[in-house]
């Protein structure tokens, strides 16, 4: 499988749910239930705002962007991303983390949202966690195989947490045993070092340095 198709099925792995993540109803889903529903209501989502990738742009990215907010804990993964950056008496203040993480926000769903205009579907099955025993009632992992319509298979582990209002979100994801979250730590670290440790000038170049 090359690299291009495995990023689309990150990205439709990641996109999530658009319609039935309300609080009250999540709170009664197991993680593994939650992550069930965001994947199904996303693929049949996809079919439905796909053409307006090419005759109304602003409002494909907007479904995009809800599709992405109801899953992702775009906070707590621009934390995850900041790393050691997010804390200590040099570390981002609260200010900084909250504009990174909206800059963060932005840039996923622009390069996602471009992505998944060619998702084309996929097919996927849950699998036993081995370490299950070391997940608390908060915080989970959800492992599962894809399939795509080549045929191909990618193991995928989703990094799932119970939020504040008791809603299961994602803080990190795994595509063959490689950690998203480190993979955007190492380009916010080789930022910082090339700019004089300087957080606001590293958020304001996120969504441009490529």
């Amino acid at each position: 499988m090359n690299t291009l198709r495995r990023w689309l099925m990150t990205v439709g792995l990641m996109a999530g749910l658009t319609t039935l993540a309300m609080p009250a109803f999540a709170q009664q889903l197991s993680a593994q239930e939650a992550v069930d529903r965001y994947i199904t209501a996303l693929l049949t989502r996809m079919d439905d705002i796909r053409p307006l990738f090419d005759s109304d742009r602003e409002t494909y990215f907007n479904e995009v962007e809800v599709a992405l907010t109801d899953l992702v804990d775009f906070r707590e993964v621009a934390r995850g991303v900041m790393a050691k950056y997010s804390q200590g008496p040099r570390g981002a203040t609260p200010e900084q983390l909250d504009r990174f993480a909206e800059v963060f926000r932005a840039s996923l769903v622009d390069f996602y949202g471009s992505a998944l205009a060619g998702f084309d579907g996929v097919e996927f099955e849950f699998k036993e966690n081995p370490q299950a025993d070391r997940d608390s009632d908060r915080s989970t992992n959800i492992l599962m195989d894809v399939k795509g319509q080549d045929g191909d298979a990618i193991s995928v582990q989703y990094t799932m947490f119970l939020n504040d209002d008791k809603v299961w979100k994602l803080r990190n994801l795994y595509v063959e045993g490689v950690n998203l979250r480190r993979q955007y730590y190492s380009r916010f670290d080789n930022l910082m070092n090339r700019n004089d440790f300087d957080i606001d000038k590293v958020i304001d170049l996120w969504g441009i340095d490529e």
